[in-house]
Parts: structure tokens; sequence; C-alpha cells
């Protein structure tokens, strides 16, 4: 990643308070919720004892549900489209940075084996995170759902990835480096962010999420690309969501319907 850091102390300080707003309004506070979530379930008897809804419903009438459903991905994609802006307005072209408007030929494969080398392990660590009592038990949609039930998972999914891997990894591993943190400083306070904002699942949640931050900060710090980490992303929360949804209880993670 060819990132000069900032010397000149205004816009270091300028950078700082940047990195702030935009964690008030991203994924910090995501994460210092998500901590004060795990503290409760775990005052209240136990985070193994707790559920979580994956797409709990946002209104009792359909449309208004769907409508809500649909501006959570927007809202996601506007995070990312904040981070990328403030990225271009410094000045830093943004191809630079792996945020091209369209995958490369190669990003599709490279992102599905991300998914598959993250996912699998994945899945499995959250089965076992919360027979051990280190997760609490996730809640799939009801199949039974309406018409736009999928599609509106696969757009939060969407959402998700692009929100994530933009601001999370491109956007704070840039600034991270302009301001002269090294990168495997600037690599382990991603991992940790991302961990933190997953907390609200538990200890295993948590700490699954910490690797994949590893993971996938070392990719982008290595190649500067951004479209094979959305992929994986997506097609592991596609995964999820769907398969929590239809498989759920079957492969015992969730023991309530919502």
């Amino acid at each position: 990643m060819n990132i000069d850091p900032v010397t000149d102390p205004t816009q270091r300080r300028a950078l700082w308070i940047e990195l702030a707003i935009v964690g008030v309004l991203t994924f910090g506070m995501s994460a210092v919720l998500a901590v004060l979530s795990l503290l409760e379930a775990q005052l209240t008897g136990g985070i193994d004892k707790s559920t979580v809804a994956l797409n709990p419903s946002r209104s009792e009438i359909g449309w208004i549900d769907a409508v809500r459903q649909s501006l959570s991905a927007v809202r996601l994609l506007g995070m990312a489209a904040l981070a990328a802006y403030l990225l271009w307005r410094s000045g830093i072209r943004l191809t630079a940075v792996g945020l091209t408007r369209r995958p490369a030929r190669g990003d599709v494969p490279v992102g599905l084996g991300l998914a598959a080398l993250i996912g699998l392990p994945g899945l499995a660590l959250v089965f076992a995170a919360h027979h051990l009592g280190l997760n609490a038990a996730l809640v799939p949609s009801d199949t039974g759902g309406p018409w736009w039930q999928t599609p509106v998972l696969v757009a939060v999914a969407i959402g998700n990835a692009v929100a994530e891997e933009v601001v999370v990894v491109a956007y704070l591993l840039v600034r991270l480096r302009q301001l002269g943190v090294r990168d495997h400083s600037a690599l382990a306070a991603s991992a940790l962010l991302r961990g933190a904002y997953h907390l609200y699942q538990g200890i295993g949640g948590g700490l699954g999420n910490v690797v994949m931050g590893l993971v996938f900060g070392r990719f982008f710090q290595r190649t500067d690309r951004v479209w094979p980490l959305v992929i994986a992303h997506a097609v592991i929360d596609v995964v999820a969501f769907l398969g929590f949804l239809y498989l759920g209880d079957r492969l015992g993670l969730a023991h309530v319907r919502t």
C-alpha cells in the first residue's frame, strides 16, 4: 500500500478527529453496544442462555417491515460510501486502495476461496461455541415468512459485506498508515474492531471474527484489493443467513423461532 504518512500536525489531528467521527457513525459505536450486550447477557443468566435474532422483524405490518429491512441495507451501503468519499476527498485515488468500480476477473475465484477458508471453520466455531456455553443461540427468521424475505436477506448480506470491508479494512488501514501506525498494529486494530462489534453473539463469535479480520486485513495490506473481501464476506453472510433460515433447527444452532 503506497500511502505516505501525514506529518503535518494539523492534518494528523484532523485525521484522528475524522476517525473518531466515522467510528461513532459506524462500527465503533456498534462495538460499544455489542460489548454492553455481552455484559448484559452475562449478568442476566449467561450468554449461552440468551438468543440473538439474525434478522428480526422490524414491524408487524408486512410492507413496513420490508421497507425497514431494505433501508438497513441502504444504510450499510451509505457507511461504505461515506468512507470512500472521505478517502477520495483527501486526495487518495480510490483505485489505488482497491475501491474500483467493479471486480476484476480474478476477484471472484479469490473471493470464493476466502469464503471457503473462513466460512466453513467459522460455522463450525459458532456451533461449538454455543454448545460450550460461549455463544448465544442464533435465531433464524421464520421459514414461512413473506416472499420478499430471501431477496432482502441477500441485500442485507451484501450491505454488511460492502460496509465492513470498505470501512473496517480499506478505510481504517489506509488512515492508520497515514498516521504512521505500523502495519502489524493497524492489522490488530482492524481485527479487534471486527471482533468487538460481533461480541453480541458471544465470545466465540468475537474470536472467530478477529481471525477473519486478521486474514482479510493482511490480504488487503499485501494486495490492495477490496472486491475479493467483499465477495467472500457476502457469500459467507448469504450462506449463514439462508442456512440458519432453513437449517438452523436441524443443526442445533437455534432453539426458538422469531
